[in-house]
């Protein structure tokens, strides 16, 4: 019951994921991602201008801090620059570890949080409101999150009424990502359907290449597996109680998504060995690489994908292409997830930061770098750097609120956000033994009363 506010009913899920990729992107230019460089005033929002104002904050000293590492972080670095351009203030990136909330508690005992976190799940949200360290957005803050934000990506930032959060970069996380060579060498066709991935996934088998790629090094991956296949197979009504605990683990619902979990996870040679060892970033990079023979034909993951893409030498939209996740039940599901922006130490400058984040002007320097997503629907989807992007960010912004938040991230975060505790390590469990669905379900329900305290 305590995060029915932040829980975004669904009402055209099929509509949506048939529109987030019905076909085959194969049109899909690389974009000049220097296009406007940074001598562009605008910021990069397209040539339309500088859409905010932001004051002159010169002496001024943040730090902000997220989880993000690689190609993500140094993207996000060049969006601080274009703040600390404007302003004049100085901007430090400190490198968080998950969960973040932990991260953050040390440095606020210490003494020294950072001025800004950026917080992946509303679960951390509500907890750092709850323990005191998260401050309100101000008015202008609040004013253009409301002028560039629908009403449901606003509310999932709120705690108790009140305005916390500005979500920065958003996720579709239900794609299916694939190799093109080895689905032409396997006469194979993008599924639309549980039965036709299981179909698929026998054809690449049977041309001598492991169907799926997964990265069980990183428990969020495996929950992102399971939320997807228990919304369209469990139906949204139940994906709700089940986000909110108002059902237990051990439903009937909750073994039956299992079990069809089980279909691919406990199949020989279904997954690519090592998967418990293979981290995220791998387990992308490691299906586009190595020729006619990668390690694996197909891997699950969200639009994020792209930047791991991106190291390999696949081209997204040629060698790299995308399919939304099959329908297990009667509809499509459509998970999203996020990260916020969340001041910590009160200042105009902080408040001045994440006004510009929840501007189109700093949206679209990301978005323009690739692998990001954004939920704000005032940029200019051209300014997505490729065809396959640019769909994936039309649809998010078309289904308005019509979409479900990421279950895990909506729970406690010693259940649904600890690496080895909680849903992560019982997942892992299961991928390592598919076959104990009871056992599965038992350790989750324990895991999430005593998280969530029911």
């Amino acid at each position: 019951m305590r995060r029915t506010s932040r829980i975004i009913r669904i009402r055209g899920a099929a509509a949506l994921a048939a529109g987030v990729l019905a076909v085959s992107l194969t049109a899909c230019g690389g974009g000049d991602d220097d296009s406007g460089g940074d001598e562009d005033k605008d910021g990069g929002t397209g040539g339309t201008g500088t859409t905010v104002t932001l004051p002159k904050l010169d002496g001024a000293s943040l730090e902000v801090a997220a989880v993000w590492t690689g190609a993500e972080q140094a993207n996000f670095k060049k969006v601080l620059a274009e703040f600390e351009k404007r302003t004049g203030a100085k901007v430090t990136f400190v490198p968080a570890q998950d969960p973040i909330v932990n991260f953050l508690g040390s440095k606020v005992a210490g003494g020294a949080p950072p001025d800004v976190a950026m917080l992946p799940q509303p679960g951390a949200i509500k907890q750092a409101v709850d323990k005191g360290w998260a401050k309100p957005l101000g008015t202008e803050a609040a004013k253009e999150l409301g002028e560039n934000y629908s009403q449901g990506w606003q509310d999932i930032g709120k705690v108790d009424g009140k305005q916390y959060g500005v979500y920065y970069k958003a996720a579709n996380k239900s794609l299916i990502w694939y190799n093109a060579q080895v689905f032409e060498n396997a006469g194979a066709a993008e599924p639309k359907t549980w039965d036709e991935l299981l179909t698929t996934a026998q054809m690449v088998y049977d041309s001598g290449v492991t169907p799926f790629s997964v990265g069980g090094a990183e428990g969020w991956t495996l929950t992102d597996w399971f939320e997807n296949v228990y919304l369209s197979q469990a139906g949204p009504e139940k994906y709700d109680q089940l986000a909110r605990h108002e059902i237990k683990w051990t439903d009937p619902s909750v073994g039956e998504a299992l079990t069809t979990l089980a279909g691919i996870w406990g199949k020989k040679d279904y997954v690519a060995s090592g998967a418990l060892g293979t981290d995220f970033p791998t387990s992308v990079t490691q299906t586009f690489t190595g020729g006619d023979q990668p390690k694996a034909g197909m891997v699950y993951e969200g639009d994020f994908a792209q930047v791991n893409i991106g190291e390999t030498k696949a081209k997204i939209g040629t060698d790299a292409k995308v399919f939304p996740f099959p329908a297990v039940g009667d509809t499509a599901p459509v998970v999203s997830g996020g990260d916020a922006a969340v001041i910590l130490e009160d200042s105009k400058a902080a408040q001045a930061l994440v006004t510009f984040l929840a501007s189109p002007d700093a949206a679209a320097i990301h978005a323009k770098l690739g692998g990001f997503l954004s939920p704000n629907k005032s940029i200019d989807p051209s300014t997505y750097p490729n065809a396959v992007q640019k769909k994936i960010a039309e649809a998010l912004i078309a289904s308005g609120d019509d979409f479900r938040f990421d279950m895990s991230d909506q729970a406690p975060q010693a259940f649904g956000g600890t690496p080895g505790k909680g849903e992560w390590k019982a997942l892992q469990d299961f991928l390592k033994n598919p076959k104990d669905i009871a056992g599965t379900q038992a350790k989750l329900e324990a895991d999430a009363a005593a998280a969530y305290g029911n």
